[in-house]
């Protein structure tokens, strides 16, 4: 398998300033973003598109929902972690992590649709029937809530794939919320 280098501002030096940006917002460089430095263009696209998704009229509560879905559908575990760990920092209700993170219901009927919608978008790979976006404008959000699912969607396809590829190692900072899919569980016991 091919080895990817976690860099740094010393070895990734044309990716310096988004490496600082990066450790100035976390506290810490991401390993994610590390490996991302191997392609600037790529992490200054996915740390760009992330910015502009913050900008949607999605709550965090809301954003953490397309983004979850997406982690969990692709299998992504350093991905679902890192985004528990992030949900829990913003706030995200421990039920709704604890849902997006096996996939079952969310009580709350509004946020629910959001996350069947979400669901929909990744498993047609964008092809959702008219029924899926009605139930999602039934619920209470609008076409632009459409929109911004797939931009959601986008960011984790370019983070989910990498770390597929890089075997990306997780943080320390979210080794206590660590994600293990469920079909991976069973079959360790």
């Amino acid at each position: 398998m091919t080895q990817f280098t976690i860099h740094t501002a010393e070895t990734a030096p044309d990716a310096r300033e988004l490496i600082e940006g990066a450790q100035s917002a976390f506290g810490f460089l991401p390993n994610l973003l590390g490996i991302m430095a191997e392609a600037p263009a790529l992490l200054e696209g996915y740390m760009t598109l992330a910015g502009i998704f913050d900008k949607t009229e999605l709550s965090a509560t809301e954003r953490q929902i397309v983004l979850m879905v997406n982690n969990r559908l692709n299998g992504c575990t350093y991905c679902m972690s890192a985004h528990t760990g992030i949900s829990k920092a913003q706030g995200v209700p421990d039920e709704v992590i604890e849902s997006l993170r096996e996939g079952t219901s969310i009580a709350d009927p509004k946020l629910e649709a959001l996350r069947v919608f979400a669901v929909r978008v990744n498993e047609t790979r964008g092809w959702p029937e008219q029924g899926d976006i009605d139930a999602l404008l039934a619920a209470g959000y609008t076409k632009q809530t459409v929109l911004e699912v797939i931009l959601g969607t986008s960011l984790k396809v370019m983070s989910n794939y990498t770390n597929h590829i890089a075997s990306t190692p997780l943080d320390s900072a979210f080794a206590a919320v660590e994600w293990t899919p469920a079909e991976l569980a069973e079959s360790a016991r």
